[in-house]
């Protein structure tokens, strides 16, 4: 029988592993920002006027470029069409900010021709929000005071949460291909830029599959936990 509350509960190797998996790809992205936030672009262009450029280039003239505060918080607001690009990408000249930003400008691009994975992962927000707050609660008390209704309510929350990460990842290597691709149509990196931008891309993007993957992990751990995994010899 597992353990649970004050006892050793073994299925918590599962949340180690996600948790490891992600700081892991939080170091490889913040390690590879640094190492390319050091390279100056060949054009000399800061952050802010890459995603100016970039935005015209697509005939999108609506979107405002904002400068926030902050370190890797850049992201593109749909409600108020803006690009928010945190202190180290707006001013800087770098690769690294030229990736990023052309990366949130994807995202801008998605909106305008309203990509279809975005509309869902929007439309799913509230639902996804409710689910990541309420699924521990429900399932604690279903699982102590044996509730099976709470249990199975609990986990049907938490797919919720998932499901939203799981929707995220198309978002943002979509985003992250037509970042690629509008800089290379737009000759605004060499060959050796356009590297270190993907390289940039694909590191940011992987904290987002370990999301995923570490809410998988916490999904099967939920499904022991509720012994559904468990045969009923009865």
């Amino acid at each position: 029988m597992l353990g649970y509350g004050y006892y050793y509960d073994p299925t918590y190797i599962l949340v180690l592993i996600g948790a490891l998996l992600s700081l892991w790809a939080s170091a490889k992205v913040k390690s590879t920002y640094a190492r390319f936030s050091r390279v100056r672009s060949m054009t000399g262009m800061t952050g802010a006027e890459a995603a100016r450029q970039l935005l015209n280039s697509q005939s999108i003239y609506d979107v405002q470029i904002r400068q926030v505060a902050g370190s890797l918080t850049d992201h593109y607001d749909p409600r108020t069409k803006t690009v928010n690009l945190s202190d180290a990408v707006y001013d800087s000249t770098s690769v690294a900010a030229i990736g990023v930003a052309a990366h949130e400008c994807g995202h801008a691009v998605q909106h305008n021709t309203d990509y279809v994975p975005l509309k869902v992962r929007s439309a799913i927000v509230p639902a996804a929000n409710l689910g990541s707050q309420l699924f521990w609660p429900l399932f604690l008390i279903g699982l102590i005071f044996s509730l099976p209704m709470l249990v199975k309510a609990g986990i049907w929350l938490f797919v919720l949460a998932l499901a939203f990460q799981v929707v995220t990842l198309p978002v943002e290597f979509d985003a992250s291909r037509r970042a690629l691709k509008m800089l290379s149509e737009g000759g605004m990196v060499t060959e050796t830029e356009h590297d270190g931008v993907k390289k940039v891309l694909w590191a940011a993007a992987m904290t987002y599959v370990a999301a995923v993957i570490g809410s998988l992990l916490q999904l099967l751990r939920l499904l022991i936990l509720s012994g559904a995994f468990r045969r009923n010899d009865d």
